[in-house]
């Protein structure tokens, strides 16, 4: 997919603040609300747009505590239904396969530590095929953004 400086402002404009109004990058851009319109569509067919969301301030949700696990398992060929039990967590938000030591790397969002550890006790730790994991707390968030366009 070829992007030209019109489709990047667009796009720019759009990491920046999801809900900017249509009319406001145009008048930015300097073209019609219905070119810019259009333009999206495009992007969005192209598959180069993935969706626009919202983001949440989990720490004023009282998730106080952000980790990473890695997590071994038995044989790569259960991996399906560890992803299908993983996805019944509701605290993990993100999950890789990955090379490396790992199999799966996971990121999970708890109140606190002591929810991490019943996370990982209970609820990770039964999962058939998993052998065992290493989890990393974050103590701090410095950088969180999309690739530069």
């Amino acid at each position: 997919m070829k992007i030209d400086g019109i489709d990047k402002k667009i796009i720019r404009s759009l990491i920046k603040d999801a809900r900017t109004p249509i009319l406001s990058i145009a008048r930015e851009v300097g073209i019609s609300g219905a070119a810019i319109h259009q333009r999206l569509r495009k992007l969005e067919k192209s598959e180069l747009i993935d969706g626009y969301q919202m983001m949440v301030n989990t720490k004023a949700l009282g998730y106080n505590t952000t980790a990473f696990v890695g997590v071994f398992l038995e044989a790569s060929a259960i991996l399906s239904s560890v992803i299908k039990r993983l996805k019944e967590i509701s605290e993990v938000v993100e999950c890789h396969y990955t090379t490396g030591s790992f199999t799966v790397f996971i990121k999970v969002l708890c109140k606190n530590n002591e929810d991490l550890m019943y996370l990982l006790d209970s609820k990770l730790k039964v999962i058939k095929g998993v052998v065992k994991f290493e989890t990393f707390i974050s103590l701090n968030k410095h950088i969180e953004r999309q690739i530069h366009i």
